[in-house]
């Protein structure tokens, strides 16, 4: 095999210009980065084919001239402009330059995790609002700069689809496409002959609902990418309807390769239904679908290998191991209950009475079913009821109830199967007559229910907050919003529902979020993956859901990770002496605690135990096979309701239940083990003061001064059309948003903005980055290019020398018998004091000398001469060994963490490439 003259590293001059050897180069192609450009700008050439004039030959970096000196200031602004710009670190974390958000120590549990597999299956299930989407989101970023993937997909509900791409592409610098029955016919335009949608964009954000479909399934999985991510995952067993069965088949065929990445993400992994849950988990690993159905020995066994798979921490994990303290709101609850009376009582008695009269004559189990979720209507309001007598008017099936939560209960009257057994006509005289009193309550205002609910909004509101009320059904929320509406007319009331498509549900929303006086009502089309923090603080149950894991999902919609709001709050209402309230928690408290039983963690259930047990009973009136006396039935829901605190004040949800770890909170990974590279992360993005003045002096100095707004401190205004015209052109490109005036706003503070958040890695800022540093540069600098050396008069002892270098590694890993080569560069700065021997600076000496005052000006001739000694020196300096060193402590940092993340057996070499590119050099002469 042919021996490339052009190591991984080097340098060498092609077309035109100077360039860098990526790793995955071969004899034959040459991978090359810009020595001075971007990494967008990378290509690759085969070196017989180029003309003679372009062929490649060796390029040497060129060095600073000491004829072309400047100040500090402009030496600091290029070292922050080639601090902006730097993407692939030389540390053990090889994604830390591609963020634009710093991520607490906690959340690099779940990448330790990652890095121990050689195929990564895990099921991140932290609680709602911990930050599931940036812990995947490190994976996934870490893993595409290590070149251990070129494409990824994640899939996800539609109504998330947006909001997943825009994360990505502000937090992780990843610009996906997304793929749903909307955009198929846009994306397919852009895909050339021959190639599907999943072979031409690398990266992708897929519609479960589209991608599920036999009509797409098949082409998706021919081509599917090497890592898939699934959001909300809990909606994809098979158990439930056959919805969630189709996509449980798309993510079991996936999951059957087994050389492919997946990651799973679910706040609520465990439904109550045991059989959904181990389905969950085969994806992970077939044996794991075992569980339920092993001795006791072989489950430990089982479920201490499920350990290194699954991630489940809790609020109160965040707060007491890691303390986290300031990153999740107060959550504090409180119940509240109403009771059946007047003629709204004597109403719900007789639709009651017919329901139950209906299931008896009829034997089936189904119609059972069928009556319980009419009278679940009815019990939500007027409306709803109004809606679904109507519907049944018309021979229309009642079928808002979901079966898989109430399957698991015996004592049900009726056949176990309904195929054989018809429905009976519905009594169409008696329907009219219970329509009309319906509607009659309509307009009577006598609906003990939305009474309490305008006295539970009016106290959240009189404290400040700003509610979502969460109801069942699409007649339920227009008929609260409408009261909503009269009750407070200074507030903006929208009603968010299925009937509105994801982005118009976007679009409500966001209107809401200009107003300053706002109350959302929505259905549970909003209750999962929605960010709902910037708005809104407060929760309130209106309709109890089937799963308690639902009432988790709805609280999580405010109460996460970039909420403002140091409490949130949340209230649920039920019926005290309602039926259908009655057995809805009878399936809640049981779900619950099957839950606890299995994963350790508890979700929001009502605690007031009298007031519980009252409901329970009442759950026994929906038929007649039990009677009215027996009063078993609390005692049989209600195990373990002793753990929960029973306070009808507002409650501190962190507080309640046992203060334990749950079993998968990871306690024995511990990232301080690799909290030196955290900290040099941090110093890698810099701080929001360095982003400041970066662009604050980078921008006048290219003729667009950032103009501060006065609305919002740290938010500014950048006009582009002032930029030189090449940058113009690329911004454009990548997208960059400007108003009416050319002007694109942004902030440098996330919280409490609306405004677009600016980081280092934000494109904006790379693309300002890159052109200033290929002026500078450039072996030709133009009249904006910064100067590379400068001679200052400081309080030093003695003449002292810093020579600020880019390195060059070259990383080559080795992995069951398997090697792979990547390039990583890093700044660094070597301090010489006199004649002392070369060292490197540590950060605080680089901070200190970036700072240190300076005294009157020095003579051309004289800082002449001095850069030109300092050039010399650095030709006959022993750089070599300080490279070597720089390499060994590389090797052992990776190696230190690869052993925090217990990685299996593999090993790695560093080997620093030569001679390093030489940015600019300071002098800094003692004040005489």
């Amino acid at each position: 095999m042919p021996v490339s003259p052009y190591a991984p590293g080097t340098l060498l001059h092609a077309r035109g210009r100077d360039w860098v050897v990526e790793a995955d180069s071969t004899p034959e192609a040459l991978h090359l980065r810009p020595l001075a450009g971007s990494a967008a700008e990378s290509c690759w050439i085969i070196p017989e084919l180029e003309q003679t004039e372009d062929a490649p030959r060796p390029a040497v970096f060129p060095p600073p001239s000491p004829r072309r000196r400047g100040n500090r200031n402009e030496l600091r602004l290029l070292q922050s402009a080639m601090r902006m710009r730097m993407r692939s670190g030389a540390g053990p974390f090889r994604s830390f330059g591609n963020l634009s958000v710093q991520p607490r120590i906690y959340q690099l549990v779940p990448l330790l995790m990652a890095l121990r597999q050689q195929v990564i299956r895990l099921l991140i299930a932290d609680d709602v609002g911990i930050g599931k989407t940036i812990e995947a989101g490190l994976i996934v970023r870490e893993l595409i700069d290590r070149g251990e993937i070129q494409r990824f997909s994640v899939l996800c509900p539609p109504n998330l689809a947006a909001q997943w791409r825009s994360e990505l592409q502000q937090h992780f610098n990843i610009r996906a496409e997304v793929v749903t029955s909307a955009s198929i016919a846009r994306l397919e335009k852009k895909v050339p002959p021959g190639l599907s949608v999943f072979e031409h964009f690398p990266f992708t954000i897929i519609s479960l609902d589209y991608i599920k479909s036999d009509r797409h399934r098949d082409t998706f999985l021919n081509k599917a990418p090497e890592c898939i991510v699934v959001d909300e995952a809990h909606t994809c067993t098979s158990v439930a309807t056959v919805q969630t069965h189709q996509r449980y088949e798309l993510l079991r065929t996936l999951a059957d390769d087994e050389k492919r990445h997946m990651l799973l993400l679910t706040a609520t992994p465990h439904s109550g239904i045991e059989k959904g849950f181990y389905n969950l988990l085969g994806l992970l690993d077939r044996k794991f679908e075992q569980l339920g159905d092993v001795s006791q020995r072989q489950r430990n066994t089982l479920r201490t290998q499920l350990a290194r798979h699954l991630v489940q921490r809790r609020r109160k994990d965040i707060l007491r191991l890691w303390e986290e303290n300031d990153i999740l709101p107060t959550r504090k609850t409180k119940e509240l209950t109403y009771r059946l009376s007047g003629e709204w009582g004597s109403f719900f008695e007789e639709v009651r009475q017919y329901c139950v009269q209906e299931a008896q004559s009829s034997g089936s189990r189904m119609i059972w079913y069928a009556m319980l979720a009419l009278l679940r209507c009815i019990s939500s309001s007027p409306a709803s009821a109004v809606s679904a007598l109507q519907a049944k008017l018309r021979g229309d099936t009642v079928a808002d109830i979901e079966t898989d939560c109430i399957s698991q209960f015996t004592d049900m009257p009726g056949q176990d199967s309904p195929d054989d057994v018809e429905a009976p006509a519905p009594e169409m005289e008696r329907i009219h007559e219970l329509l009309e009193k319906a509607q009659t309550l309509m307009q009577s205002g006598a609906d003990p229910k939305l009474n309490l609910l305008h006295s539970a909004t009016r106290g959240l509101l009189k404290d400040g907050y700003s509610p979502i009320i969460f109801c069942q059904y699409i007649s339920t929320a227009k008929y609260i919003a409408d009261a909503l509406k009269k009750w407070f007319p200074k507030y903006a009331v929208k009603a968010v529902t299925g009937e509105l498509s994801p982005t118009e549900r976007e679009e409500t929303v966001q209107d809401l979020f200009e107003e300053p006086k706002r109350i959302l009502v929505a259905t549970n089309c909003l209750s999962e993956g929605i960010n709902l923090q910037n708005g809104f603080n407060a929760v309130i149950h209106y309709d109890l859901a089937w799963n308690p894991t639902r009432h988790e999902q709805r609280e999580g919609r405010v109460d996460r990770f970039g909420q403002k709001a140091p409490e949130v709050r949340s209230i649920m209402l039920y019926g005290q002496d309602n039926p259908i309230d009655g057995f809805i928690l009878n399936v809640i408290l049981r779900k619950a605690v099957t839950i606890r039983e299995e994963l350790g963690v508890q979700v929001p259930v009502p605690t007031d135990e009298q007031k519980t047990g009252e409901a329970l009973v009442h759950a026994v009136l929906l038929n007649d096979h039990k009677p009215a006396s027996d009063l078993q039935l609390s005692q049989q829901v209600l195990p373990g309701l002793e753990d929960y605190v029973i306070d009808m004040a507002w409650k501190n949800s962190s507080e309640q239940g046992p203060q334990r770890a749950t079993a998968f909170a990871q306690q024995a990974l511990q990232p301080a083990d690799v909290l030196p590279e955290y900290e040099r992360f941090h110093h890698l993005l810099g701080s929001t003061e360095e982003l400041r003045y970066f662009l604050s002096e980078t921008c006048k100095r290219l003729g667009s001064p950032l103009e501060p707004l006065a609305l919002e401190k740290d938010a500014y205004s950048l006009r582009l059309s002032n930029l030189p015209e090449p940058l113009i052109r690329r911004l454009l490109e990548l997208g960059i948003r400007t108003d009416r005036q050319n002007a694109c706003r942004f902030t440098l503070r996330p919280a409490g903005s609306e405004l677009p958040t600016i980081t280092r890695a934000h494109p904006l800022v790379a693309t300002i980055a890159d052109y200033l540093a290929e002026q500078s540069l450039d072996q030709n600098p133009t009249a904006l290019a910064l100067p590379r050396c400068a001679v200052i008069r400081a309080g030093v002892p003695q003449l002292t020398t810093l020579y600020h270098l880019r390195l060059r590694h070259h990383l080559t890993f080795s992995f069951a018998q398997k090697s792979r080569q990547i390039m990583a560069e890093e700044l660094v700065t070597l301090i010489r004091a006199g004649k002392e021997p070369l060292r490197f600076a540590s950060h605080e000496e680089q901070e200190h000398y970036a700072a240190i005052a300076t005294s009157g000006n020095i003579p051309e001739g004289i800082a002449v001469m001095q850069l030109e000694r300092a050039l010399d020196q650095w030709h006959s300096l022993p750089i070599l060994p300080l490279l070597k060193e720089r390499a060994d402590a590389l090797a052992h940092d990776h190696q230190r963490v690869r052993e925090a993340s217990r990685m299996d057996a593999g090993s790695m070499q560093v080997a620093c490439c030569t001679p390093p590119d030489l940015l600019s050099i300071l002098v800094c002469q003692p004040i005489i």
